[in-house]
């Protein structure tokens, strides 16, 4: 099976979940058999560390005609001197220009959230927000079958872009266990990262952006802080709500208990995860699948999140008490003072190992991705 693949990014020049699920399938479905060659926006060093599998067609700051522009002439060259079997979207802004070439091949689409709903809990005015959702809606409606992260995404899929359900797969992404060295004490992981060592550390790995809810967890650590005196949040993540943020850490006097970390590369997450207590996901909105879930419990680190979307959907089935009771910064600070003084029984390292091999390991969700595949090139 021979796919074209159309991302967004390239992840270890641009973060985020979608990139991240792009660069993870162009890395372990060649194990299943499917041959990948990907167009992405980025720069020329992409092709470089991928040995020309994947391209990049434009800059990601080029202006947006530009980037059509040159999708559509990179699919035109690539799709002249090569046969694909199927092409696949991860994103809809990018396979948009290429639709009236898209009618000569079966195409699936990864589906990894609304983007018109996330610009408009972002603050996008309506003109915008609706010029998005048209954009989606003509893309999507040249997809044979959609791979969703969760049933919370199935159900926006179908609700608000009329996708039939029969055309909608729910499959979780995977995660390599392998590239996580296990072997690394929590302590050990403290020491290489420079964090104290002696106190409860909580980690938030995520986009500095409105629905992740970081508000409301840092209005939280005010009161987990009169209980726990001795209690470190860190934020890893850039994005635009940086100065708001840090505004916000000053103004309830949190700066020895929260501290924003900014972008921090594969290799150092992997030693974060390691080296915290507890992470936490205190998303408000369509939160997808959320894989800092299941890369956290890979490391051996419970996480504890808040039951939006597709979160009680990992959470639940393997520990209950993981949940929050809502969103707001109440409902935080008091599942998190529960975990921290044991009046939630959280599991253990192994535990959370067995959860994420038994569940969410690459083998399993290539084969899966595979089968949506082939569905698609029957359609």
């Amino acid at each position: 099976m021979k796919t074209l693949q159309i991302g967004m990014g390239w992840f270890p020049e641009q973060a985020g979940g979608l990139n991240r699920v792009y660069y993870d399938c162009v890395r372990y479905l060649p194990k299943a058999d499917i041959h990948i060659r990907g167009l992405v926006a980025g720069g020329p060093q992409v092709a470089q560390m991928t040995q020309g599998q994947i391209q990049a067609f434009a800059s990601a700051a080029d202006p947006l005609m530009t980037r059509w522009r040159q999708a559509r002439n990179h699919f035109t060259q690539l799709t002249a001197t090569e046969d694909f079997s199927l092409v696949v979207s991860h994103f809809g802004l990018y396979t948009f220009p290429l639709l009236d070439q898209l009618r000569r091949y079966p195409v699936a689409m990864h589906f990894q959230g609304p983007w018109a709903l996330e610009g408009k809990v972002e603050g996008n005015g309506s003109w915008g927000t609706r010029a998005k959702w048209l954009l989606e809606r003509t893309t999507y409606r040249q997809v044979q079958q959609f791979i969703v992260l969760s049933d919370a995404f199935r159900q926006t899929l179908h609700r608000e872009y009329g996708v039939p359900y029969n055309h909608i797969h729910i499959i979780p992404p995977g995660v390599d266990t392998t590239r996580f060295d296990l072997s690394v004490s929590a302590s050990e992981a403290r020491t290489r990262l420079g964090w104290p060592s002696d106190r409860p550390i909580l980690l938030a790995v995520r986009r500095l952006a409105r629905r992740m809810g970081l508000e409301n967890l840092i209005a939280a650590m005010a009161e987990v802080r009169r209980q726990n005196p001795d209690v470190l949040l860190l934020i890893a993540g850039k994005g635009s709500l940086k100065s708001e943020l840090e505004q916000q850490i000053k103004e309830l006097d949190l700066n020895h208990h929260v501290r924003i970390l900014g972008f921090v590369s594969d290799e150092d997450l992997a030693l974060a995860y390691r080296a915290a207590t507890l992470s936490v996901v205190p998303t408000v909105s369509l939160e997808g699948f959320g894989l800092i879930v299941i890369e956290s419990l890979a490391n051996g680190t419970p996480v504890m999140g808040t039951p939006v979307d597709s979160i009680p959907e990992i959470l639940t089935p393997f520990c209950p008490d993981l949940l929050f009771e809502g969103t707001r910064p109440e409902y935080l600070a008091q599942g998190i003072n529960e975990a921290l003084s044991g009046q939630r029984q959280l599991p253990d390292t192994a535990a959370c190992q067995r959860y994420v091999e038994a569940n969410y390991t690459w083998p399993v969700i290539a084969k899966r991705i595979k089968a949506v595949y082939q569905l698609a090139m029957e359609s």
